[in-house]
C-alpha cells in the first residue's frame, strides 16, 4: 500500500503594516527636521557656485569664528576631562552628606534650556549682578566675551562626561580599590594609576554605547537606591 505523505502548509508571514507605518512616519519627520534643513543650507551656501564660499571662509569674521570655536573646545576638553572624571569617581566611590544635591545639580542641565543658563550667567556676571561691580572694577568681562563662553559650554557639556564614565565605573566594580585599601593606600594613591587609565574617555565612549540602555537604571543606582554596602567601608577605610 502506498504510503500517502501529507504536506504540511506552511502561512506566508504577514506584514505588520502597522510598525512599518510607525518607521515611515518616524523617518519622515526626522527628514523634515533634520535633513531638508540641511540640505536647504547647502543649496543655498552653493547657490552662486564654490568661489564665494572659499572667499567667505578666506573672510577675517569668518576664520575668527572658527578660531574661537577650536580655542573654547581645547579649553572646555580638557576640562570637563579631569571633573567630569573626579565627579564620576567620587559619587560612585562614596558616601558622603550632600551627595544627592551634587547628583541632582549634574541633571539640571539636561533639564534646563541653555537660553535659561545664559540668562543666569548674564543675571550673575553682567553689569547689574552680584559680581558686575567687581569685575568692571578690575577691568574684567566676563560675558560677550570667550570666558562666558567657555563657562557655558562646561555648564552644558560636563555632565555629559559624568553619565559617561558612571556606568562604566558602576559595572567595574569596587575590588580593586578594596585591594589598594587593604594594602594601605590612600585615596588619592588609588585613582591615578588605576582609575585614570581605566576610565579613559575613549573606553568611556566605546563601553557607555555599549550599556546605554542600562544607564536611567544604573544612574539611579548611583543616586542611592542600589548602591554596594561594601563602599561605606571602602570609603571609610581610604579617609
Amino acid at each position: 500500500m502506498a504510503e500517502v505523505t501529507q504536506l504540511k502548509r506552511y502561512d506566508a508571514p504577514r506584514i505588520n503594516w502597522g510598525k512599518w507605518f510607525l518607521i515611515g512616519v518616524g523617518m519622515l519627520v526626522s527628514a523634515f527636521i533634520l535633513v531638508v534643513p540641511m540640505l536647504y543650507i547647502f543649496i543655498q551656501a552653493f547657490s552662486k557656485g564654490l568661489m564665494p564660499v572659499l572667499e567667505n571662509l578666506a573672510n577675517p569674521d569668518m576664520l575668527h569664528a572658527i578660531w574661537l570655536t577650536v580655542m573654547i573646545a581645547l579649553i572646555t576638553v580638557p576640562v570637563n576631562l579631569v571633573f567630569g572624571t573626579l565627579l564620576a569617581w567620587l559619587v560612585t566611590r562614596f558616601t558622603f552628606p550632600g551627595r544627592q544635591l551634587l547628583l541632582t545639580l549634574l541633571d539640571i542641565p539636561f533639564a534646563v534650556s541653555p537660553v535659561v543658563a545664559g540668562l543666569v550667567y548674564l543675571l550673575f556676571y553682567g553689569s547689574n549682578g552680584p559680581l558686575g561691580g567687581w569685575l568692571d572694577a578690575h577691568n574684567l568681562q566676563i560675558m560677550f566675551a570667550w570666558p562666558g563662553m567657555v563657562l557655558a559650554t562646561i555648564f552644558v557639556t560636563c555632565p555629559f562626561v559624568v553619565r559617561e564614565l558612571v556606568p562604566v565605573m558602576m559595572s567595574q566594580g569596587s575590588h580593586e580599590d578594596e585591594a589598594a585599601v587593604l594594602l594601605g593606600a590612600s585615596g588619592w594613591q588609588m585613582f591615578p594609576p588605576g582609575d585614570v587609565a581605566q576610565y579613559s574617555l575613549g573606553a568611556a565612549v566605546r563601553r557607555g554605547a555599549d550599556q546605554r540602555p542600562r544607564h536611567r537604571r544604573i544612574w539611579r543606582g548611583v543616586g542611592g537606591f542600589r548602591l554596594d554596602p561594601r563602599r561605606n567601608a571602602v570609603a571609610a577605610a581610604a579617609n
